[in-house]
């Protein structure tokens, strides 16, 4: 009989410390996700600023070479990712493809000259910018006009900061929820064990020596739920990657390291620090308070 207490004794332990562990281990990959999401915001909203383009239109008189040699030149300027050539006979094909064959019928001479692109960096992606570097293209004496849709700039700019601040609030308040349940889990797995705490109180243990195996214990528990729901959040990169297809490019895979560590170092910390202030404070509680 006291065989078979002992086993489903030692049963309950288990299923008990493999519930906490799966607890934690579902927050900390919530938690991977959530900071992989915001990431990812923030390069998606670089990503429509820096592929919104700034048309240079050259004058009619402007030569390849010269358009060529103007181009490097406006590569060369920090506020400036890419630059790219558009011939006459590319703009002429894309015109046809616009408003048809026929169109250059009424011309004598084609009227499409010869232009550049220009995909600013993101940083430079705003109305004051833009205006700056518009009126320092202008400048240069082979440049007729230098357009872009200022209107659109500020809607995207004003919808990306909106959706940024959004999904932050959204992730600050998840991290928030994370930690509180994560605290939670560990907090009640000690409660569960007050009455063996008071007892090594009673025979004189001291702090140091209560918190030792509970501490131990905390960190094995945070350092498993961290190593499954980084394997969690691996699956499910590789899910994602694998149905994307041309999206794949979006997505910053810099910081995917670095949330595997910052979800073990958490996991690791948050039970421990929990583990830490809970024996600390049920080593103080009054034989009356372990019923409550």
């Amino acid at each position: 009989m006291k065989n078979d207490n002992s086993k489903m004794v030692g049963r309950r332990l288990i299923r008990s410390y493999l519930t906490s562990v799966i607890s934690i281990s579902l927050v900390l990959y919530l938690v991977a996700m959530a900071l992989f999401a915001w990431v990812n915001t923030m390069t998606l909203s670089n990503y429509f600023k820096e592929n919104s383009v700034v048309a240079v239109i050259l004058k009619s008189n402007a030569t390849e070479a010269q358009a060529q040699d103007l181009m490097k030149r406006i590569e060369s300027r920090d506020f400036v990712k890419k630059a790219t050539y558009i011939s006459q006979e590319q703009g002429q094909k894309e015109m046809e493809e616009l408003l048809g064959e026929s169109f250059l019928d009424v011309f004598s001479n084609s009227p499409i000259p010869i232009s550049l692109e220009i995909n600013l960096k993101s940083d430079y992606f705003s109305k004051d910018s833009l205006a700056m570097v518009r009126q320092l293209l202008a400048k240069d004496p082979l440049v007729r006009e230098v357009t872009c849709q200022e209107s659109l700039v500020e809607a995207m700019n004003s919808n990306l900061d909106k959706i940024g601040l959004v999904v932050a609030a959204v992730i600050v308040l998840l991290l928030v929820i994370s930690v509180a349940l994560i605290a939670n889990t560990v907090r009640l797995n000690i409660f569960s064990k007050r009455f063996t705490i008071h007892t090594m109180r009673l025979v004189g243990a001291k702090r140091a020596f209560i918190r030792k195996p509970f501490i131990r214990q905390a960190f094995w528990q945070g350092a498993i739920a961290a190593i499954i729901a980084d394997i969690a959040f691996a699956i499910t990169l590789q899910y994602i990657w694998k149905h994307t297809g041309d999206m794949l490019g979006l997505f910053n895979k810099e910081v995917i390291i670095p949330i595997f560590v910052i979800v073990f170092v958490a996991g690791i910390l948050i039970c421990m620090l929990t583990a830490t202030y809970m024996v600390n404070k049920l080593s103080d509680i009054s034989k009356d308070d372990l019923y409550l």
